[in-house]
Formats: C-alpha cells, structure tokens, sequence
C-alpha cells in the first residue's frame, strides 16, 4: 500500500517534463498537479481521521485502497491538462483517505518502544517505490506516454487493496465512543490545537512539506536544463536515491526506539537544508546528481519514522486518527503550497531560490522540534 501511495506521487516530479511536453503546460503551472492533489489530501484527511477513531482503522484502509485503485486507472483516459487536474484532485481525495489512518494504524497495533521500527519498515514502501516503482514510470513515460506510469500504479494498489482486505485486521483498541457529527469533529479538532504539542507538531509537518514542494518539484527540471540528463538518468537518481532511503529508513527506527525521536528528527533537518543550499554549487556532473539526492533521502529517512511515532504518542488511542489526520493535512498544505510558489521562484529567479526558500523551512522545523515538542518516554505512553 505505502509502495503504491508514496510512488504515485513521487512519479509527478521526474516525469513532469514529459507531461509538460505533452500536454502542453506552461512550466509555471506544473506544480498545480501537485497542489491539487494535496489540496484534496488535505480536505479528505481532515474528514477521514474522526470516521476512523470511530469504525476503526481497517475499514476506512479497504476504502482508501480501492478508491485510489479506481483514480489511479482512470488517469489512462486523461488528455488534458484539465483533465489531469481533475484526476490527480481525485486521487488526493483517496490519498486523504488513506494518510492518516495508515500512521494511526501502527499507533494502534505496535507498543511505543517498538513504533520506530515499524514505522522504519512500513515507512521502507516508499524506498521500494524509488528503487523500483519510480524508475519503471519514468522509463515507461520516456518510452511510451505517462499514463502509463500511473496504470502501473493502479495494478499495484489494486494488489495492495486485496492484500489489506485479506490479512490486515482491526486493531484491539478503544474506539471512539462519542457519537459521530460534524460538530462533535469540529469540537475534537478544536481542542487538539489548544494543546502547544500538536500545534508544534503540525507546523512541523507543514515546514516539511512545504520545503520538500519547493526543493523536489523542479528538481529533475533543474537537472535536465542544466546538465542536459534524459529521462534515464533521472530514473537512475531515484534508483540510488530509494536504495540510501531504503537502507536509512529501518536503521534510524531501531535507533530512535534506543535513544529518542527528536535527536534523530533534528539532526536530518539540519542535514538536509545543507544539502539543500549545496545542491546547485555541488552539481557539476552526473554522478553528483546521483550523490546529492541519495544524501537527500537519507535524511528524509531519518526523520520521517522517529517523527511519526512521536506524533503517535502525543495523544490517547482514541484521538489518535484525528491527530494524524490534522497533520497530514498541514503538511499537504505545505507541498501544495511549496509546490504552487516553487513554479514562481524557479521561473522568475533560478533553483538556487528554491533551495535557499526550503532550506529556511528545514530550519525552522528543526527548531521547531527541538524547542516545542516533548521527548515522550516509552514507559509513561499508553501503548
């Protein structure tokens, strides 16, 4: 599931020249494809992470599995850019679905001290999807047309959604038992931001979001104007880049579990916004393409699981659906946006303005961890 979800929207970055091209968009409204997915991501979540605390996490996955199965398919019928507008809105809404109950699910199934490093792994799909997933859509958008890589995802998640509906069960866990309304949702949102964690926390989730939509989007775009790279290579740098995130991912749970979250949050961030700043001064060739955006996704993955299992510590079992929920919508938020202003800096001022722009964001969060999120102990978390 976490292959297919994560690799659908990964693909959107190396193969956007190729939609570009084909359907003729102008590259300062490239990075709306982006914005409207997160944009319905965000919406849906916030809607999703109430229903699961009440039904449970296993039903509303089915359900986000098999809609994004059905989104996924029907980008083989767009010719548009209208068209693709309105699909990949469609396939944020099941991703909206599926973000928050999924990062919930493992607060619900795994004790505390042992969240890390299922997160690490669960969290390796994504890696897997860089490694194999990425560079088959993208070679299949060079070779043949992008909707191709999107029907290849389709399959994937149709596979995914059998595989949930088969063998993952319901969590033992205290369901929300307050009856469901929009007012009682809206009440429950309500009091999570008078809590300063989960105001830090979703700011956090934010700032790195929005620095990835800045950094990531134009990249490849970056690269092919620059060095002149094709399709290939591109799919090779998300090869590479996946194997380092895939190697990282697992390591930097188990480590977490041992010493805790935010050292291992903070110090990525700190890594990645030199990265960032390094990145047009340090790319004078292929191979250090190939180096600088492995070194990226290390540090991607060492934040990206000791973050989500402190964040599902922060409250109790019940409210935690809604908590991932608000925070997967800040952070679709934050690409969306990242995404719409990284098309205007980067045509307007160069790619070196979206790196210093998510570079500061980097920072920020950082700080952000450091100083406002607590360090919850293993043996004081309701598991």
């Amino acid at each position: 599931m976490v292959f297919s979800a994560s690799s659908q929207v990964i693909i959107i970055s190396p193969i956007l020249p190729r939609i570009g091209e084909v359907l003729h968009i102008p590259e300062v409204l490239q990075g709306w494809l982006i914005t409207s997915y997160a944009v319905m991501l965000s919406i849906f979540a916030l809607i999703t992470g109430p229903i699961s605390d009440k039904i449970g996490r296993r039903v509303v996955l089915v359900a986000g599995c098999g809609s994004m199965t059905v989104m996924l398919l029907l980008h083989g019928i767009v010719h548009s850019f209208l068209a693709l507008l309105i699909v990949r809105a469609l396939a944020g809404a099941s991703g909206g679905v599926l973000s928050g109950a999924a990062v919930a699910y493992v607060g619900d199934y795994f004790p505390y001290k042992r969240r890390g490093w299922a997160n690490g792994w669960i969290m390796s799909g994504v890696a897997v999807g860089q490694i194999i997933g990425v560079p088959v859509g993208t070679i299949l958008a060079e070779w043949f047309s992008f909707q191709w890589s999107f029907l290849m995802f389709g399959v994937t998640m149709l596979l995914a959604t059998l595989l949930v509906w088969c063998f993952v069960p319901q969590p033992d866990m205290d369901l929300n038992r307050e009856r469901l309304t929009v007012r009682g949702a809206l009440h429950t949102y309500s009091d999570l931001l008078r809590q300063r964690s989960v105001v830090a926390v979703s700011a956090a989730y934010f700032l790195m979001f929005f620095s990835i939509g800045l950094y990531v989007v134009y990249l490849p775009t970056w690269f092919e104007e620059t060095l002149n790279v094709s399709g290939e290579t591109i799919a090779l740098m998300f090869f590479l880049g996946g194997i380092a995130n895939v190697l990282t991912g697992p390591m930097a749970g188990n480590v977490s579990d041992r010493i805790g979250r935010k050292p291992l949050i903070v110090t990525s961030c700190l890594g990645l916004g030199l990265v960032m700043v390094a990145t047009t001064f340090a790319t004078s060739n292929v191979w250090m393409v190939y180096f600088i955006f492995s070194m990226a996704m290390v540090m991607v993955a060492m934040r990206l699981s000791p973050l989500q299992s402190l964040m599902t510590a922060l409250v109790p079992a019940e409210h935690r659906g809604v908590l991932m929920s608000l925070a997967v919508a800040f952070g679709q938020v934050g690409i969306g946006s990242g995404s719409a202003v990284a098309g205007l800096i980067y045509t307007k001022y160069g790619f070196f303005s979206n790196t210093i722009f998510a570079a500061t964001a980097i920072v920020i969060m950082a700080a952000m961890v450091q100083y406002l999120l607590p360090e919850p102990q293993a043996q004081t978390v309701n598991a």
